[in-house]
């Protein structure tokens, strides 16, 4: 693989994660950038066309149906794209001695205690979105030798639609806010997932046969609430000159109980990512620097509408 450059194909390219993965791929080899319209993870023979056509030695796979509630009443498109195209990319990748880095979730446990889950808790799904995607998961595993799975937490970033970018717009629109306040993790940029996800593959490169595959979670230092992530963003936008109606005051904690939604969320989605820091010595950065640097982002370019 040294005698060449290494061909990477990234779907999901207009996702929030795909925007940002398809420049910091760059550096290390050819990129071919898949769209939804270029590569459907929703149809078998997409897949299969797609993977034929480019022949990669290296496949990342971010995209996913993520519409978490839409999910409980589409489960066979939730599982198509999370579970059934993830086994596909895995067999092939498998076949052709190619390494799959995948992405996954939080979702795939139950939220039960405090305690920072580790990889190798049990797994107990509680929505569909979360049972697809740690289907997916296993039918990696099961599939690839060469395999990493980045399990991930509250995803954020300058690009589509997400938590920080939508509590933005309404701070300018609105003067009060209720936030939710007992579910508790940790805000990680895309920014920061793109880096670790270069940093993991550099080491792949430099030696594959003696390389760490498996399972990882990923997610930024500290912890927080929704509650505490609203009020942290709205009192960073409000110092770098965002015109907002609302203060960090004028966002009321509330239980999720107070706001049901179709599926269940995890109150407890903290990750240990030691893991991941002590096997590829790592330094991952607490969640609030993410959080300053994506609204230093907004805030230099044209306001984006959210993508919901």
């Amino acid at each position: 693989m040294a005698e060449r450059s290494p061909t990477i194909l990234l779907t999901g390219v207009n996702g929030q994660l795909g925007h940002r993965l398809r420049t910091a791929l760059t550096p290390l080899g050819e990129v071919v950038a898949l769209s939804r319209a270029e590569l459907d993870l929703s149809r078998a023979d997409s897949v299969r066309q797609a993977l034929e056509r480019h022949q990669p030695d290296i496949i990342v796979n971010p995209a996913a149906y993520t519409a978490v509630d839409r999910a409980e009443s589409e489960a066979e498109q939730a599982h198509a794209v999370n579970a059934a195209a993830p086994a596909l990319l895995a067999q092939w990748a498998a076949q052709h001695q190619a390494l799959l880095l995948h992405y996954s979730t939080d979702y795939v446990f139950d939220g039960a205690g405090e305690q920072p889950w580790r990889e190798d808790d049990p797994a107990r799904p509680r929505s569909v979105y979360g049972q697809s995607k740690w289907a997916g998961e296993e039918a990696v595993r099961a599939a690839a030798p060469r395999h990493l799975i980045l399990r991930t937490s509250w995803v954020f970033g300058d690009h589509g639609g997400n938590f920080l970018k939508t509590i933005l717009r309404l701070a300018q629109e609105r003067d009060s806010l209720k936030v939710v306040a007992d579910q508790i993790g940790a805000p990680t940029s895309t920014a920061l997932i793109a880096d670790v996800t270069v940093a993991l593959l550099r080491d792949y490169l430099r030696d594959p046969a003696g390389f760490a595959y498996g399972s990882y979670h990923l997610a930024a230092q500290g912890e927080t609430s929704w509650h505490g992530y609203a009020r942290f963003l709205v009192a960073e936008a409000g110092r770098l000159g965002y015109a907002l109606r609302l203060s960090p005051a004028d966002i009321e904690p509330i239980t999720t109980a107070d706001y049901p939604l179709p599926a269940p969320r995890p109150a407890n989605s903290r990750l240990d990512c030691a893991k991941l820091r002590q096997t590829f010595g790592l330094a991952l950065p607490h969640w609030e620097s993410g959080v300053k640097q994506v609204l230093a982002e907004l805030g230099a370019q044209p306001q984006q509408k959210d993508i919901q």
